[in-house]
């Protein structure tokens, strides 16, 4: 069952909310006060509150070098994810709209090429003819093929936002708003906030020069794919990302969005009018994500594309289906890691404890590896790391990592002490991709254990639960879901609000093989709860019905059924009782 390690509950401080926060609900109150906010301004996310165009390195350059490509032909290379999808959509629409000509896009299949703009997508590319390539979300570290693409004389405008190497690729511009030495408010911007930045500045630039096309719609328009992107891609919720995001959600209740996007919440069901983050997160990324990971991201970029709903419809059916098959993948997979590391959470006496944990069977699918590291790493509360065959020599892997340990650089260290160890690696702090010859696969392991541990002295206890309190009876009730769920854009760095509390197990049932149903009820109060742990119940485990009293790590959720709205409690973890 979900949470093997041995936790325990948190709970974070909350200091008395200021009294700007007091017209609040008194929850949503101490939720904020809890996460730093002390004033109604940091709540503010109208357009006014955004960063500066202007102040994003790099941006000057890059809208010159676009507009002396008005007239030619420009080409997206994104990368394979849902926030590489929507970078690659945004730029499509954003330089359609300011009159280029014929912008088209290119996507890596993940499987053919790898990821990013390798010398193998730059001879791909160059068939096209472009004079132009502009990398979203990748690029970077992308040394090689920009010096192919230049060697066929065709230009390169690099926007990322992923960390750098040491020798950055011979581009002629680079947008990147974590290039050493930025001095731009925000490291946190996903791919698409880059790409829309640079869209925004390139508006401004032809409003000024009197070359804006005639009906060209606004750049706020795009502000849908912004938001989709960047909760897609787990970036920390600053400020400045709370203002994209929030706005977005509001084009979209709105039904101002693409109709590749409504198209995915409908067959999603999630509904339009009182559309959360999460609804994003959970019900529109796996399946955009699914593309990438099964088939091809072409058809995710198109479904985003799509102007004729019938069209957006289709695609977005089309993704449904590459998810469900994906689950169908990833449960096999995950059923076959978790085996694998069944003792690794509760360690026998005397067993070698492991810092960081590396996994790989043959059989695995390589679009796949990142969510199986993912589940992996909840399980166990430390850094993962998954592999899967590229070809008979080279494994591709996926990492996820935990609070205080940043993966990016754990690879980086690796790489500088052993220079032949990874071949290629990048990624943030909390997920990575490697290549790794097959025959170093065990002495990556050694190693990549050994560099965890050095992380480990300096990093937050891995057995914590961070939790904002107890609840009050009273205050367990739909209008405080209600404004919990108004209170977001919540996400990395900005969490979903999450209770604890002690309550009695009145009923408990397994639903679709993973889910436990539960009626709950708080001691002595008389009043019971409906509640649902999703995934909680590994594959093929035997169930035992929690009894007795529990203490229950939850969210308040707002759940729509037959057109009514009740309060459910969404259980993260089922935890005993201390002693």
């Amino acid at each position: 069952m979900k949470g093997a390690v041995k936790l325990r509950v948190v709970r974070r401080t909350v200091a008395q909310p200021d009294t700007e926060l007091s017209d609040l609900h008194p929850v949503l109150g101490r939720v904020y006060a809890a996460r730093g906010v002390r004033s109604a301004v940091e709540l503010d996310t109208s357009l006014e509150r955004l960063l500066p165009v202007g102040t994003l390195a790099g941006i000057p350059e890059a809208v010159e070098l676009l507009l002396r490509h008005r007239t030619g032909r420009v080409l997206i290379i994104g990368d394979f994810d849902a926030d590489g999808a929507t970078s690659s959509a945004l730029m499509v629409r954003g330089l359609a709209a300011a009159g280029f000509s014929a912008p088209d896009f290119l996507v890596p299949n993940r499987f053919q090429f790898g990821y990013g703009l390798t010398p193998e997508i730059v001879a791909l590319a160059a068939t096209r003819d472009p004079t132009l390539i502009v990398t979203v979300d990748n690029g970077i570290s992308s040394n090689a093929g920009v010096a192919a693409a230049r060697a066929l004389g065709i230009e390169v405008l690099i926007t990322d936002h992923h960390l750098p190497g040491a020798q950055l690729p011979d581009a002629s511009v680079i947008v990147n708003p974590n290039l050493v030495g930025s001095t731009f408010g925000s490291r946190a911007l996903a791919g698409v906030g880059v790409a829309f930045y640079l869209m925004a500045a390139l508006r401004r630039s032809l409003d000024a020069l009197q070359l804006t096309p005639p009906g060209a719609p606004g750049v706020a328009d795009l502000l849908d794919l912004v938001a989709l992107g960047t909760v897609a891609d787990v970036v920390a919720l600053d400020a400045n990302n709370r203002v994209l995001v929030s706005q977005g959600l509001k084009r979209i209740r709105a039904g101002r969005c693409v109709a590749g996007i409504r198209a995915l919440l409908d067959i999603a069901g999630r509904p339009v009018a009182d559309l959360a983050a999460s609804d994003l997160a959970f019900g529109v990324a796996p399946r955009l994500n699914a593309a990438g990971r099964i088939d091809d991201m072409s058809i995710g970029i198109q479904c985003l594309l799509a102007d004729d709903p019938a069209t957006a419809a289709r695609l977005a059916l089309r993704l449904d289906e590459l998810n469900q098959e994906r689950r169908s993948i990833e449960a096999k997979m995950q059923q076959e890691a978790l085996a694998a590391v069944r003792g690794l959470a509760d360690p026998a006496p005397g067993a070698r404890h492991r810092n960081g944990v590396c996994l790989f069977d043959p059989g695995w699918h390589q679009g796949v590896v990142g969510l199986v590291a993912s589940r992996v790493k909840d399980r166990l509360r430390r850094p993962v790391v998954a592999f899967a065959s590229a070809d008979e020599t080279t494994l591709r892997g996926s990492a996820r990592s935990v609070a205080g340990i940043h993966i990016r650089d754990v690879f980086d260290s690796m790489a500088a002490r052993d220079p032949d160890l990874i071949s290629r690696f990048g990624g943030h702090a909390m997920a990575a991709g490697l290549t790794l010859e097959r025959a170093q696969l065990d002495r990556f392991a050694r190693a990549f254990d050994e560099e965890v541990g050095r992380w480990m002295a300096h990093a937050p206890a891995a057995d914590v639960v961070e939790t904002d309190g107890e609840l009050a009876p009273e205050e367990i009730a739909l209008d405080t879901a209600q404004a919990l769920r108004g209170g977001g854009p919540w996400g990395q760095a900005f969490p979903e609000p999450t209770f604890d509390g002690v309550f009695g197990i009145r009923s408990a049932r397994v639903i679709g093989e993973r889910h436990l149903k539960m009626w709950v009820e708080v001691p002595a109060s008389g009043r019971s709860f409906d509640a649902i742990a999703f995934n909680h119940i590994e594959p093929g485990a035997q169930f035992t019905p929690p009894a007795g009293l529990t203490q229950l790590v939850y969210r308040l959720e707002v759940n729509e059924y037959q057109g009514e709205r009740r309060l459910q409690l969404l259980i993260e973890h089922l935890l005993p009782l201390a002693r």
